[in-house]
């Protein structure tokens, strides 16, 4: 398995190339120039580019050359930007922050921001799309399929609207909790790692077992998040400590405690590294390395 050392360096080029292609995608498409501005200021804010570096990977585990899925990879994170800057809407989460800076609504304003989110959400697809190199076209359809099913109201969007509905209560259980974020935040993570497979014309049990360890991660990452709500700091969230406890958001810390939260996560971890132990070569190294480094972030 990968080093530490090594995959951090990975995810620092991985991440580089999906910045350098995010810099230019949305140049030269005719967007007005305060909505482009307000599209771009939210996309190029920094992050880990998590999302797209794990479509890339998955591509290439394939026998894919990463590079060639790069529009789709990035048209993924595309649409985990618009769904932050639609998070923070005083509709929904109302945050000020996002990444240490203003949020989109108030850098511009609220009617700008929701624009941006529409055009980041729209665009994406035209860039999934328009993916070539040889890749067949029912191997793009397939993965954009899964993508728009992710993103969707049966997807990301339903998860927001139980978020919503699940927020100041106190008769959520742990079973609605793990459905809510499966849908909310791991349907985008599965989704890439499954995306890149389909592309490659992984077969069926390959992309099985890459759905596994996309949705054992995605698990693992929200419970990492909600413990770093409550045990980070505001230059590592990039938002206030304890914004889900204020807000009243249901936890998997607030059920479950640290300890037993923490332990979940790592559970969560394995069973992704075990999904993967039919793949050789650097990136299946990579990509189970990334489930351990995820959870390593609160140990």
């Amino acid at each position: 398995m990968a080093t530490t050392a090594d995959l951090k360096a990975r995810l620092r080029m991985q991440a580089a190339r999906v910045e350098g292609y995010l810099a230019t995608c949305l140049a030269g498409r005719g967007i007005p120039p305060r909505l482009q501005s307000a599209m771009e200021y939210s996309l190029l804010a920094g992050g880990k580019r998590l999302r797209p570096v794990l479509c890339l990977s998955t591509a290439g585990m394939t026998g894919l050359d990463p590079m060639s899925v790069m529009p789709f990879a990035a048209a993924i994170e595309l649409i985990h930007t618009y769904s932050l800057i639609h998070d923070d809407l005083p509709a929904m989460d109302d945050d000020d922050l996002r990444r240490g800076r203003p949020s989109n609504h108030r850098q511009f304003d609220e009617a700008t921001a929701i624009l941006a989110g529409d055009g980041l959400l729209t665009d994406a697809f035209d860039l999934m799309a328009s993916v070539g190199g040889g890749i067949p076209a029912g191997h793009v359809l397939a993965a954009l399929r899964e993508v728009s099913s992710a993103a969707g109201s049966s997807g990301m969007v339903g998860g927001q609207a139980l978020d919503m509905d699940y927020t100041g209560r106190d008769d959520i259980d742990l079973a609605a909790l793990r459905t809510m974020h499966a849908m909310k935040t791991g349907a985008l993570i599965r989704c890439s790692c499954v995306a890149g497979a389909l592309l490659g014309g992984a077969p069926a049990s390959a992309v099985e077992q890459v759905a596994g360890y996309g949705a054992a991660i995605g698990a693992a990452f929200q419970i990492v998040d909600d413990i770093l709500d409550e045990t980070g700091d505001e230059a590592q969230l990039g938002k206030p400590v304890g914004s889900d406890v204020e807000q009243g958001k249901v936890t998997y810390p607030s059920l479950l405690g640290i300890e037993r939260s923490r332990a979940l996560a790592q559970e969560q971890a394995n069973i992704a590294v075990t999904c993967l132990a039919d793949f050789e070569g650097e990136d299946a190294d990579f990509l189970r390395a990334l489930a351990q480094y995820i959870v390593d972030r609160v140990s």
